[in-house]
């Protein structure tokens, strides 16, 4: 990479540390059950993504601050990879000049999973050096209600992300399959960075009977201590994790007594003791029933 586009990605990268004081939106929800929440990445997972990127360029003077991209803004397409791309239009031929580009990840922190559920499989050599994966935990501002808030995203070079990918799932991962079984297979013909939406840029493991390849939140050494951290964070005063295990609960049992009675037991044994795992437990549920 030149100096000026080295500059550039440590820009946009502190403009995406500080996405979740910039993140404006016009959604609001009222009126959520808890049952339904589960739901709620596969109906606002693309609006949180447009959104971030309309922060984005709202933030101008953090990624530009000596004006040197003044022709560039950041534009997103779900077709394309990256899906978010910084380019800059030639009016007189409609051609387009690409700086670097973002594939984006919307990760709602409530989901069943407990992990972002995405699955990142595309080649290497469909990254450009200066192209970054970054995945952006959301939950609703009060928890069953409001406004979303985005927390801090997880940032990484994209090329990396599918080399190391690949390297851990044909030398470490532990596996009972032959060696010709472990392998990775690149897509047919030349893959050059910013692809055509039709082009094949996929790599496909030899066998993968779990359907796990490219879930890199299961990658020990990607996102584990990252999605453990985001998780310990306090969203109404009980961390994110805590609710990710009622919310679990909750749609595994109907009767409320059932749900208590468990998601005190899971806490007891995470480690808390059992005045601080039924004081959780009963915050939970008056936050619960006062939202509801």
């Amino acid at each position: 990479m030149g100096g000026a586009l080295e500059a550039l990605v440590g820009d946009v990268k502190a403009a995406l540390r500080a996405l979740p004081v910039y993140f404006r939106t016009g959604t609001l929800l009222e009126g959520m059950e808890a049952g339904d929440l589960f739901s709620l990445n596969s109906a606002l997972g693309g609006t949180i993504e447009v959104q971030s990127v309309e922060s984005l360029n709202r933030m101008r003077d953090v990624w530009d601050p000596e004006g040197m991209w003044q022709r560039y803004r950041f534009e997103r397409s779900a077709q394309t990879f990256p899906d978010v791309r910084l380019v800059a239009r030639q009016e007189e031929d409609d051609e387009v000049d690409v700086a670097l580009g973002i594939e984006l990840k919307g990760w709602y922190l409530f989901s069943k999973e407990g992990e972002p559920s995405f699955r990142y499989g595309v080649t290497p050599s469909a990254c450009a050096d200066q192209d970054l994966l970054v995945v952006v935990p959301w939950h609703l501002k009060n928890v069953l209600a409001g406004e979303p808030v985005v927390l801090d995203p997880y940032i990484e070079q994209a090329r990396y992300v599918a080399e190391y990918r690949n390297w851990w799932w044909e030398n470490i991962r532990q596996t009972r399959d032959r060696p010709d079984q472990r392998t990775v297979r690149a897509p047919e013909g030349p893959v050059e960075p910013y692809p055509a939406p039709k082009d094949r840029i996929a790599d496909r493991p030899a066998k993968d009977g779990g359907s796990n390849f490219g879930r890199i939140a299961r990658i020990p050494a990607l996102m584990d201590d990252y999605v453990k951290r985001i998780e310990t964070r306090q969203v109404a005063g009980i961390p994110a994790r805590d609710w990710i295990t009622f919310f679990r609960l909750h749609a595994e049992a109907s009767d409320p007594f059932e749900v208590h009675k468990r998601l005190r037991e899971e806490l007891i044994r995470r480690g808390l003791d059992e005045d601080a795992a039924s004081e959780i437990t009963e915050a939970v549920f008056r936050i619960v029933a006062h939202i509801g």
